[in-house]
């Protein structure tokens, strides 16, 4: 008998590969922080004896869930600008307040803010674009979780760097210092068209191809966006960034809310993806990124929450769920966006956009063990048909029990296993009475 990590029985996995797969009675078998085995529970029970064994009768297992795009520190402002449109929310109420109050603790501690909150979530892997990607990555590492911390660079100034040449040259820092951290990688990560030039984005090309370093960008986040790029420089945003050479397999852009058709048949040919912040869009009333009409010319499609203060939580499960809604309404069509795409966008879709499939966003032999329990039990998840669907459409997060990144434990039973919750809660209340002064 082979003796491991660990072992997980599940009434329920969901491997997400191979698609529109559910084994019942099944057992993971993790070690050295590696899926090693997939096997029906009475089987395992024969090959292998785990150094912790995990029985869990009424549970769904499925891969950690993957925020594509998201602005962790910003969860500090949670609620504090709500019903806003996007520009006046960020010229007259978000970016004041970051210049006032945003500094190294704001970011660590809005981080821990994040990472809790998306832990107890299902939430194993995050991309981030924010200031002081070290510190986000930091606390990343510090309580365990996988995260893509974007080098961002804006041509605005801002305590973090005050022009493109320093955030570049920051960024490049933090590169070298994480390049080799198995949990952290770092994508360059420009705001957007409308807030960084071309000679900057360009660099950021020539950097990003000598290092292999993807590129993440909200791009047509707005009308209002496509018409000011257009007044400017006579060109939808996402014309200039093609001439900038800028869009191909490693280009992950952001919301594209505003596509035409030839617009959705040229970035699929370019092999770039997208991630689709459904919530957060339909909140700032920004628009709605065709999903359906993008699956079906090949690209792929992520999901990402963005940032607390637009949305306002960085709840996985209710972005897949409004994304499978949204996407059949725009459509017109109920069979648009089945449970099983919403899942794979929450999974897999996202692993390949960060360039992580490899590693993550499957439970495959040989990949990292990224794994989350879903409790499904509850009333609110009863009869159980389709355990994909019930996780779609009828699950909340509050049923996520265990969470394991790299065969890490990080909650055990809804308990955060690295972070104090207590001391969380009073250094958030010390911050709300800053803002909100």
């Amino acid at each position: 008998m082979t003796v491991v990590d660990t072992l997980i029985h599940a009434r329920w996995i969901i491997p997400v590969e191979p698609e529109s797969v559910t084994y019942e009675h099944h057992t993971l078998v993790v070690d050295n922080g590696r899926i090693v085995d997939l096997l029906p529970t009475e089987l395992a029970k024969q090959q292998y004896r785990g150094t912790t064994t995990e029985n869990l009768e009424n549970h769904a297992l499925l891969p950690g869930l993957i925020n594509s795009h998201t602005h962790a520190a910003m969860t500090l402002m949670r609620g504090i600008a709500d019903d806003l449109h996007l520009m006046d929310w960020l010229e007259n109420h978000i970016w004041p307040l970051e210049q006032k109050w945003v500094n190294e603790a704001f970011v660590k501690d809005g981080s821990d803010l994040a990472i809790a909150e998306m832990i107890r979530g299902g939430t194993t892997c995050f991309n981030d674009m924010y200031f002081f990607p070290e510190i986000t990555a930091a606390q990343a590492n510090h309580h365990g979780i996988r995260a893509c911390v974007g080098l961002i660079v804006t041509d605005l100034p801002t305590v973090w760097a005050e022009n493109c040449e320093a955030y570049i040259e920051k960024g490049l820092a933090v590169h070298d210092r994480l390049r080799h951290h198995p949990l952290i990688s770092t994508p360059f990560a420009p705001h957007a068209p409308y807030t960084v030039s071309d000679e900057p984005l360009q660099k950021i090309k020539t950097l990003a191809d000598e290092l292999e370093l993807p590129i993440h960008i909200h791009v047509h986040e707005t009308l209002h966006e496509i018409e000011q790029q257009q007044e400017k420089t006579g060109q939808r945003p996402l014309q200039r960034l093609y001439d900038l050479g800028l869009i191909d397999p490693s280009f992950i852009a952001v919301h594209m809310t505003q596509l035409t058709d030839d617009e959705i048949a040229r970035f699929a040919e370019s092999g770039a993806h997208i991630v689709h912040c459904p919530e957060s869009n339909l909140k700032l009333a920004s628009g709605f990124c065709p999903v359906a009409k993008c699956i079906a010319a090949g690209i792929n499609v992520a999901l990402g929450t963005d940032g607390a203060a637009s949305n306002n939580d960085l709840d996985m499960f209710g972005e897949m769920r409004t994304a499978a809604l949204l996407g059949k309404a725009i459509a017109g069509d109920p069979s648009a966006i089945p449970a099983m795409t919403a899942l794979r966008m929450a999974t897999i879709n996202g692993a390949k956009a960060l360039g992580l499939e490899n590693e993550i966003g499957s439970l495959s032999i040989g990949k990292a063990a990224d794994v989350i329990a879903v409790d499904l039990s509850h009333l609110e998840t009863q009869p159980v048909y389709c355990p994909v669907s019930q996780i779609v459409y009828a699950a909340s997060r509050q049923q996520v029990t265990d969470v394991w990144v790299a065969g890490k434990r990080l909650l055990k039973q809804r308990h955060l296993t690295t972070i104090n919750d207590d001391e969380l809660r009073l250094k958030v209340a010390e911050w709300r009475q800053r803002l909100a002064g």
